[in-house]
C-alpha cells in the first residue's frame, strides 16, 4: 500500500526472523525477494539506524530503545504487533520524545487497526455490487482516513475527555468509533470502484448516497 501510494521501494529494507532481506540471500519467496537489497546490513538495529520510519508487524519488544535513539529526526514508529508492540511508547518517547508513535491497541493514542477500514470498506463495495476489491478502492479508503485525520477528532463520549484533539503527534488518524467514518469511507469506496469500472450496481446520486448513510448513524 505504500508503495501504491508513491513510497520508493529502493528506499525499504525488509526484515524478517533471519534479519535484513538483502540481494545475496538465498532461497526467497517471491514476495521477500522482490524487496531484497543490495545492502550491507544485516539486523534490524543496522537497519533502523538513520530510518525515518520504522514499520513493525512481528513480535513483542524486539525494538529496543537503543535501536530508537538512532532513527532519523522525528521518527515514525508504528509498532503494531497485538497485544504487545515491538516498543512502547513509554519506552519510545523516553529515548525519543519527538518520535510519532502509533500501535494497534486501544489503550494507546493512535490506535492503528484493521477495524477502521474494514466495515465501510466492505460497505462501500457491497452497496454497488463490486465484483472485487481493487487497488483504487484501497487507495481512496486510506485517503479519506487521511482527510478525516486532517480535520481533527470530534467529542465521542467515553472516548476523549475533555477537548478533542486535533491533528498532531498524539491524533494521526481517527478513532476506530468515529461516526463520520461510515459517510466518508464508504462513499470514497463505492465512488472508487464505480471509476474503476468494478460496480454492478452505480449509484444514480451519491450525495443521496451519503445522506443516506448520515441517516443510518443518526438513527442508531
Amino acid at each position: 500500500m505504500l508503495v501504491a501510494l508513491g513510497l520508493n521501494p529502493e528506499n525499504i529494507l525488509v526484515c524478517d526472523r533471519e534479519g535484513v532481506i538483502h540481494s545475496e540471500r538465498q532461497r526467497l519467496d517471491p514476495s521477500k525477494a522482490r524487496y531484497a537489497r543490495a545492502t550491507d546490513k544485516r539486523t534490524l538495529a543496522e537497519a533502523v539506524a538513520g530510518a525515518d520510519i520504522f514499520l513493525g508487524l512481528s513480535s513483542a519488544g524486539i525494538l529496543r530503545p537503543e535501536m530508537v535513539a538512532t532513527m532519523a529526526e522525528r521518527p515514525i514508529i508504528l509498532a503494531l504487533a497485538n497485544p504487545d508492540p515491538e516498543i512502547t511508547p513509554e519506552a519510545a518517547r523516553a529515548v525519543r520524545p519527538d518520535a510519532l508513535i502509533g500501535t494497534g491497541r486501544s489503550d494507546y493514542a493512535n490506535q492503528i487497526n484493521n477495524v477502521l477500514c474494514f466495515p465501510y470498506l466492505f460497505r462501500g463495495a457491497l452497496d454497488v455490487g463490486a465484483t472485487t476489491i481493487n487497488e483504487e478502492m484501497k487507495i481512496a479508503c486510506v485517503k479519506a482516513i487521511a482527510g478525516l485525520a486532517r480535520q481533527g477528532a470530534i467529542p465521542i463520549e467515553a472516548i476523549y475527555a475533555g477537548q478533542p484533539p486535533s491533528f498532531g503527534p498524539d491524533y494521526l488518524i481517527p478513532h476506530p468509533f468515529d461516526p463520520r467514518l461510515r459517510v466518508e469511507l464508504s462513499s470514497a469506496v463505492a465512488q472508487a470502484a464505480m471509476d474503476s469500472g468494478v460496480a454492478t450496481r452505480p449509484l444514480a446520486d451519491v450525495q443521496a448516497y451519503r445522506a443516506h448513510l448520515q441517516q443510518l448513524g443518526a438513527a442508531q
